[in-house]
């Protein structure tokens, strides 16, 4: 026997209950089903796709790697696929304009360290490791008259029912061909892949439904979906790269730690939910505390240190907290301020200028002279000082103004 393969998966109620409820949307065809599956000690395949549109992954994908962690233990195999051919069409999922389309160059540079960055997370070696693959290794190989076949299996209005294509067919704005070609390759990992489960965020349902679609008709079989809940802001936007406030995998501990700190008060008990392995009693006291007046920021500053601990370490998180309340609780700077990108060197003055600092080159060197400008709480003397690019810290005029200089670690998705 191969001892990278289980010999029989565990059987664990309480375990497969968590699975198919702890953060989970829906389950097609019914959680009863898989539950049957689970409990039936059939080892399951199954799979989450990753499109790589960006050099790192967030916490949103990090949820959905968690939920194959919980697979995976108890024994079942786990793929992770990267979305080599598919990212180069772009998914339309929430898209109300065309995505932009990238090169094989670029998908494969930006995957780059996807494995390095999910194994804080998965298992790709010892027992029951992860399997890691690349979809164009199918989908690049298919002719016109496959994906015909493929394309017949759908018709134009199932396709108009996704509410991003419907909104921009009434708003008159372009909806391109390849976009509907985007749900049928999607669908057609299921098949080449022959799964029995697919993971992923509540807003690939559509797409993850076109794979079990795809896998009845070409291969008689029921595939399960299992769609994971999404962390959304105060104002039900996700949490992603293109709509902001994402928290990567990349982050430096200090930077994660100051994301969490400057969230929406109201996104801390989503994210025990959803982002950490916090158990029900934590979750309802920290629900019961809220209720109670007490001040989210201290319930915040207890979720960074976990959150930041589960992808560096406690060390590393607790030094992460300690910056924060050095740098930004005892000196009173804002949670949340304006950020900034230094993408080239650039003279000090010139730069509190472009970040609004200071009104004028004339007036930025007259506050550096002065001693009222601070990087990270370190004086700077010298006006005509370059900093390089990259730099980051909190730069600060006086008492009351502040700009985070931030490290940009990918494009948007």
């Amino acid at each position: 026997m191969n001892i990278s393969e289980p010999a029989q998966p565990i059987i664990d109620e309480a375990k497969i209950e968590r699975l198919l409820s702890r953060g989970v949307e829906n389950i097609y065809p019914t959680k009863e089903k898989l539950r049957e599956a689970l409990m039936s000690g059939k080892r399951l395949r199954l799979y989450n796709g990753i499109d790589p549109t960006a050099s790192f992954l967030h916490i949103g994908h990090a949820m959905q790697m968690r939920k194959l962690r919980e697979f995976q233990e108890l024994g079942h195999e786990v793929i992770v696929l990267i979305g080599s051919f598919t990212a180069m069409i772009g998914d339309p999922t929430d898209k109300l304009a065309t995505r932009k389309q990238l090169t094989k160059t670029e998908v494969l540079e930006n995957a780059k360290t996807y494995k390095k960055q999910i194994s804080k997370i998965l298992k790709f070696s010892g027992p029951n490791a992860a399997k890691y693959m690349f979809n164009d290794r199918w989908l690049a190989k298919m002719t016109f008259e496959d994906v015909i076949g493929l394309a017949s299996h759908f018709t134009v209005q199932q396709m108009m029912e996704r509410d991003m294509f419907r909104k921009r067919a009434e708003e008159q704005k372009p909806i391109g061909i390849h976009e509907f070609m985007y749900p049928l390759m999607q669908g057609y990992d299921s098949v080449a892949m022959d799964v029995d489960l697919e993971v992923g965020g509540n807003d690939q349902t559509f797409n993850m439904l076109a794979g079990r679609t795809l896998l009845r008709e070409m291969k008689q079989k029921e595939k399960f979906v299992l769609a994971i809940s999404l962390l959304t802001n105060s104002e039900g936007k996700k949490m992603s790269k293109s709509e902001g406030g994402v928290i990567a995998l990349t982050d430096t501990p200090e930077d994660m730690f100051g994301k969490i700190m400057s969230m929406d008060d109201g996104m801390i008990t989503p994210y025990f939910e959803l982002a950490t392995d916090a158990t029900n009693d934590h979750i309802d006291a920290v629900k019961k505390q809220l209720a109670d007046g007490v001040n989210p920021r201290d319930i915040k500053m207890s979720l960074a240190e976990l959150v930041t601990s589960m992808y560096h370490n406690g060390a590393k998180a607790k030094a992460a907290k300690k910056h924060f309340v050095g740098v930004f609780q005892k000196k009173e700077a804002p949670q949340e301020m304006a950020e900034h990108y230094l993408s080239e060197p650039k003279m000090l003055a010139d730069l509190l200028v472009d970040t609004k600092l200071a009104a004028s080159k004339n007036e930025a060197r007259r506050l550096v002279e002065q001693g009222g400008v601070t990087l990270d709480d370190v004086k700077l003397s010298d006006p005509f000082q370059i900093l390089q690019a990259g730099t980051r810290g909190v730069l600060r005029r006086g008492k009351r103004q502040f700009v985070r200089l931030i490290v940009v670690v990918g494009g948007d998705s």
